[in-house]
């Protein structure tokens, strides 16, 4: 029913940038009422949650390990999250997935969320 596609992953310097964007689509999708978050997988890790922002935008949560370099954003015109990444560490790399939450409260808990893109790969290279 939603499909969601990731792409801006890519290989990049310590201390660099990326952009990773998310577009949603899907039949009788409507965008506005699905909060949106980032998670992400390193190798030999568990998935952890790395960004959220709720259907307005107004609302938006951080892990603490990305607070003060990340910032997520939507375009609610566009059916897109965008996931700005500054000051990238080497522990930054890993497959970063999308995800859409048709609940009425913003988490920042996997299992909450309804809909997952297929992820993209971030490579910090030190």
């Amino acid at each position: 029913q939603v499909q969601l596609v990731e792409s801006g992953g890519g290989l990049v310097q310590t201390g660099g940038s990326l952009r990773l964007s998310c577009v949603a689509s899907g039949r009788s999708f409507t965008f506005i009422r699905y909060g949106m978050g980032w998670f992400r997988q390193a190798q030999r890790k568990e998935r952890e949650f790395v960004a959220a922002i709720g259907r307005s935008a107004g609302t938006t949560y951080y892990a603490d390990s990305v607070k003060g370099r990340f910032t997520i954003s939507r375009d609610n015109t566009k059916n897109t999250v965008y996931l700005q990444m500054n000051t990238l560490k080497s522990e930054d790399t890993a497959v970063y997935y999308c995800a859409a939450d048709d609940g009425l409260v913003l988490s920042t808990l996997s299992r909450r969320y309804d809909y997952w893109g297929q992820g993209t790969q971030v490579t910090v290279s030190s």
